[in-house]
């Protein structure tokens, strides 16, 4: 069987985004969650990356999908991942260990997969303060 729970912390957070609204309809919010963890701006979304020896984290939401290989394979090729999407692959989905509000379970998780030289950290880790912020200025 596979993994059900999801973490999302960039544009599936977003309400405009058509993917978001298609996760909203086929999971339902199973806690917030945090990962150690950079974010960065790529432009028109963020990614992470792990860094288990530093000392920020990566903020968002826990997703229990409804069906997890149909939503997954869509999300995948959202995401850029996969081998028929463009190698190297933009994002790689792992399973990681998430802090949740319920302790530590085990996520699915789309990583940044090109090198971050040059972007922007986001150091408060969360996408959803740093666009509030952006916006604001």
């Amino acid at each position: 069987m596979i993994n059900e729970l999801l973490f999302v912390y960039g544009s599936l957070l977003n309400a405009g985004n058509e993917f978001a609204v298609y996760l909203s309809c086929n999971a339902h919010l199973h806690s917030t969650g945090k990962f150690k963890g950079k974010l960065y701006d790529i432009g028109e979304y963020p990614g992470a990356i792990i860094d288990t020896n530093g000392t920020h984290d990566v903020t968002g939401s826990i997703y229990q999908l409804n069906y997890p290989e149909e939503a997954l394979k869509i999300l995948d090729d959202y995401e850029g991942f996969g081998t028929d999407q463009h190698q190297p692959n933009l994002f790689i989905r792992e399973l990681l260990q998430v802090e949740s509000t319920n302790g530590a379970i085990d996520c699915w998780v789309y990583l940044y997969n090109l090198p971050v030289d040059g972007l922007k950290q986001i150091k408060s880790g969360d996408y959803l303060e740093y666009l509030n912020k952006k916006s604001d200025e």
